[in-house]
């Protein structure tokens, strides 16, 4: 007769001990992952999509946020430079209404693009606790990547983008915001390869150079924002000096002028953009014509003449518009545009805030870049930020614009409580690479 084959207790527990120990794991994870921090991947992730769906979120959020928070660490928050000058700023906004000669109306619209700065130091005060941060940012990079996949495509087949035929590579929004969002992962992925290469980690190096360049190749050959072009340029110099020092700026420098060149050989979309740069500049000079150039032109010029006419406090929140209609009165071609957006950040503070604003946004800008001083991913990230914000506000309102303004807030947030937390940036060598890396071959994946 056979006997039934048993197995002692212990012997049961040591087959079973591997499969428990995953399965902790695994729970502690979902555990760790609260209702706050998965709200804030799922923006995040929704950003380079929709307006709507990530105002929704956000919304969300924020209502699942702050009942966690502690408060006295967010009043802790609120009183640094990194979280107190965007209060600040938002503070002078609201008080800009109060002497703006303008319609309510706009006067509240204008502060509305000034709200989500409040969030800076609720997003610092939530990640400095949390471990998921980079959570955060894997999942825009694996948006942006899946983003890139179907820009890529519909520029080759346009069907591929059946709801927007007339714009072949920008499936989604417009090519200002896809080419700001491309240029942070690209410079993100270009900081991970060359950590991973210092590693000898060369699969991951390999991967992240190859998936930097293909961001690269959809702004320089699929769809191009002029003003973008500036800032790739900028950044490349920046991450020579940071990671190599005076040699790696000149590195960069030269690698700016093979790029641009090989490029302009290689690119007609580039060559286009830039020759009707020039023709709109031209028309503009020519007749004052209302290109795209011509009119920023002529509204920078604007913009310099009202706020000497109220140098100290401005005209106040939400008087661009009335200004540039009672400016338009009689005239034609360019001087006749009236607009609320002069397209440039400083001017749009300085015309509602005068030099008091002027000076708080700068500070708050610099502030925010010595936060990312470090030499760490997150404050590389967060540095590339901050700079992209700068540079790109010399051509936008890069604070008032929705996906370019909610970037800025979201990664100065989120990677500001990175390296604010102690432990977190004790570990930030081999967490963040870690993690990162993981991004980067989920978003190879897909």
């Amino acid at each position: 007769m056979l006997r039934r084959a048993t197995v002692a207790p212990d012997a049961r527990f040591v087959i079973a001990r591997p499969a428990l120990r995953a399965w902790g794991a695994a729970v502690a994870k979902i555990e760790t992952l609260s209702l706050a921090d998965a709200l804030a991947i799922a923006a995040a992730m929704a950003l380079p999509w929709s307006t709507s769906v990530t105002s929704i979120l956000i919304a969300v959020w924020l209502i699942a946020c702050l009942p966690t928070l502690d408060l006295a660490r967010l009043r802790q928050e609120c009183t640094t430079p990194t979280g107190g000058l965007s209060c600040l700023l938002w503070a002078l906004c609201a008080l800009g209404v109060l002497w703006a000669d303008a319609p309510w109306a706009d006067r509240l619209v204008a502060l509305g693009k000034f709200h989500k700065l409040l969030l800076i130091p609720v997003l610092i005060a939530q990640f400095r606790s949390s471990r998921n941060g980079w959570k955060v940012v894997a999942g825009l990079l694996l948006s942006c990547t899946v983003l890139l996949v179907l820009s890529l495509a519909s520029a080759r087949w346009p069907e591929v983008a059946w709801w927007r035929p007339n714009n072949p590579g920008v499936p989604f929004r417009n090519q200002d915001s896809q080419s700001v969002e491309f240029t942070v992962c690209m410079f993100g992925l270009c900081c991970l390869a060359i950590d991973a290469w210092r590693q000898k980690r060369l699969q991951w190096a390999f991967s992240s150079a190859a998936l930097a360049m293909a961001f690269l190749a959809d702004i320089l050959y699929v769809a191009t924002s002029r003003a973008q072009l500036m800032v790739v340029a900028m950044l490349t110099v920046f991450l020579g000096l940071k990671k190599f020092g005076w040699k790696g700026g000149s590195l960069g420098l030269i690698t700016v002028l093979l790029v641009a060149f090989s490029a302009w050989s290689t690119s007609p979309y580039l060559r286009n953009r830039i020759d009707h740069a020039v023709w709109e500049l031209d028309r503009y000079e020519a007749n004052n014509g209302a290109t795209s150039i011509g009119l920023r032109l002529e509204w920078w010029r604007k913009s310099i003449g009202f706020i000497a006419d109220a140098p100290l406090l401005g005209h106040g929140t939400g008087s661009i518009r009335s200004l540039f209609q009672a400016a338009a009165t009689g005239t034609e071609g360019a001087s006749a545009n009236v607009t609320a957006n002069p397209h440039n950040q400083i001017l749009a503070v300085g015309i509602q805030l005068g030099f008091t604003g002027m000076a708080v946004l700068l500070a708050m800008w610099t502030a925010h870049f010595w936060l990312f001083r470090g030499s760490e991913l997150a404050a590389w990230i967060g540095s590339v930020l901050v700079i992209q914000s700068m540079i790109g506000g010399l051509f936008t309102a890069s604070l008032n614009d929705f996906t370019e303004g909610w970037l800025y807030v979201f990664g100065v947030g989120v990677l500001g409580g990175i390296v604010s937390n102690p432990a977190l940036r004790a570990s930030s060598a081999n967490r963040s690479s870690q993690e990162a890396r993981c991004a980067g071959q989920a978003s190879s994946d897909a």
